[in-house]
Formats: structure tokens, sequence, C-alpha cells
């Protein structure tokens, strides 16, 4: 049955000087997603919003009653945190959407809180200090820590302030960047031992206890230069010409003992349960030299463009484009009437 979707993506990096290039990546990405819904069998529309358009589009989504709002908001008025009131205004209407609710995105977003939630579940990711000012700095520094750890900026995805002088060898390297990164972000920063060894991206699909995990990938760092951490930078993701770009390729994971396999899949379920994802989601681990599987990062609501790592893992699952679109739809249609029938 073909349903009436809504495709929702923020349009707030229009009206940001220099975002140009973010813009067309945003609006690209929804309307990929779009086709593939119709060529799945869907009757899509894109709907665009940036902050100050909440209450119109929103009650504009009310008039019209689409089946489904396929959520694509990531931020409003350019700030990420904001993306909290789509799904939480959405369930005040009654409106199905996809992907995780306000609780799951906040539990994410905000990344020390994942950490407790993990640590809380006895699910292993590294240990950690969260740095909100000049003097965490001074203090996280001046502590013992088994070096070497890892800055990353509390409240961003995407790899956002991430380059290879986050990898800090002592205290004083990692006070020099903290500082820098306070300055540039002005938000706060987490620190966490840094776990030397493979990449693993895990992505599953489903809700509850009816979830479904793609052909695993790991990032090949063969080609990074000598001497650079083997890390996902900001460059890595996003400039094709920078030496990271070359040096980060996602491949699917090889040379893995089934056992191995079975510690990556039960961790990224484990930790896909703690954070409260649904319908789709990323999991990030780094596996250290004993085959332990260390939770770095949870992704409710990833990028699920056709060049992303969904779309890939989704493709050595034989799944074409439309089909894991229209999957992603399925599987929140069908939570939905779950839910409205409890």
């Amino acid at each position: 049955m073909g349903l009436r979707i809504a495709v929702l993506f923020n349009n707030d990096y229009d009206f940001i000087d220099g975002a140009g290039a973010d813009a067309a990546a945003v609006r690209a990405s929804a309307q990929a997603i779009r086709d593939a819904l119709v060529a799945a069998g869907h009757d899509a529309e894109l709907v665009s919003m940036q902050g100050r358009d909440l209450i119109a589009v929103l009650g504009r989504l009310d008039r019209e009653r689409p089946d489904l709002v396929f959520n694509l908001c990531e931020s409003l008025c350019g700030v990420a945190r904001n993306e909290l009131a789509v799904p939480a205004v959405l369930d005040l209407h009654g409106i199905p959407y996809t992907g995780s609710d306000t609780m799951g995105l906040g539990m994410a977003l905000f990344k020390p809180r994942t950490k407790d939630v993990l640590i809380g579940r006895g699910i292993p990711t590294p240990p950690y200090r969260v740095l909100t000012n000049l003097a965490d700095v001074e203090r996280v520094a001046a502590e013992p820590l088994d070096y070497p750890w890892f800055l990353k900026l509390a409240n961003e995805d995407a790899s956002v302030g991430i380059t290879e002088a986050n990898v800090a060898a002592d205290g004083p390297a990692l006070a020099a960047r903290a500082r820098a990164l306070l300055a540039e972000f002005g938000e706060p920063l987490l620190a966490e031992r840094y776990v030397a060894g493979r990449e693993v991206n895990v992505t599953l699909l489903g809700s509850g206890a009816d979830v479904e995990m793609l052909p695993l990938h790991e990032i090949d760092f063969a080609a990074m230069p000598a001497g650079r951490p083997h890390i996902v930078s900001y460059a890595g993701k996003w400039d094709e010409h920078h030496v990271d770009y070359a040096g980060t390729k996602p491949v699917p994971l090889r040379d893995a003992t089934p056992a191995l396999v079975a510690r990556i899949e039960a961790t990224a379920r484990a930790a896909w349960a703690a954070v409260g994802l649904r319908d789709y989601g990323r999991v990030d681990l780094r596996i250290d030299d004993a085959g332990t599987p260390w939770v770095i990062d949870v992704n409710p609501n990833c990028d699920i463009s056709p060049d992303a790592g969904v779309a890939r893992a989704g493709a050595a699952a034989g799944l074409s484009y439309p089909a894991l679109i229209g999957r992603i739809a399925t599987l929140a249609w069908t939570r939905s009437q779950r839910g409205a029938k409890a």
C-alpha cells in the first residue's frame, strides 16, 4: 500500500551566509529520498522548514494529515539541538514520523549523557571527562590520564571540529587543543580515552526487539599518510582533496572471526536499545587489541543520502536505494500503527 508521505527537511542553511554548499547538500539529500519513496510506490512531497516556520509548517501538516512524515530535520535556525522540537511537536499533533523520538535524539545529541547510559548498562565505552571552560581544561590536563586521549565537541556530530590534533598524547597537548576548540566553537567538549585499532560502523533497522543489522563496514586507513592518527576527521568526511579523505575509506568488514562479529553485533544492539533508537540508526565502535568493541558514537536519524554509509550497507544487503528508503518508511508506519492500537 502506498503512503502519503511528507519529506520534512530543514532549510535554515539557506539563510546562513557562507552555507551554500551545506544548503545544497541538504536539499539534494531530501530530493533523493523523496524520489526514492516515489520509486518505492509512495506519494511523497518535499516540505522545507526553518525555525521560524515551525508553527506554520506543523499547522499545515496537522490540516493535511499525511500518513507519515519522513523527518530529515537536523537543526533549526542553524542550531543542532533545536532538532528535538520537531518530533516533540509531531507527537503532540499525533502525526507519525520516521526515526527516533525526542528522547532518543536528545540522549544521543548530548554525548556525555549517552556515555553515562552506556556505562550504566555495562556497555563498553571509553572513560571520559567533560570540559566546559578553561578551569576544566586545566584540571583534566593535570590528571594522570592513560594517554592518548581524544577530544570532540560534546553536542555535535558529522565530525565537526575534529582534526589530527584532537588525538592528544599528553596533558599539554590536550590542554592546547581543548583551549582552541573552546575558543572556536564555544561549546562543551568531551575528552575520552583513545582506542587504537579498527573502526567499525554498524547500521541497524527496526524497532523494539525486532531489529535487523545490515552488513558491517569498517574504515580502511591503509592510505593514511604515516604519522597521522587513524581517525575520521571533519576533512576526512567532507573535503575530497584532503589526505584524510583518501585515508579513510569505508569498506566491508574484513578478516573478522565469527566471535568478533558476534561481539560487535551484541554491543551495537545493546547501545541501540540503551539510547532508545528506532527505525534506523548507526553505532560506531573501535576494536582494541584484545578484540573488545568500544562504543564511540550512537547516531539516530543518521545520514541516509544515496552516497552515505547507510545506503552503502543497504546495497551490501541487496537493497536498492528505493528499497532501503521504502523499508524505513514502512518500518516507521508499522510501528506507529502498533502504537495507535496499544
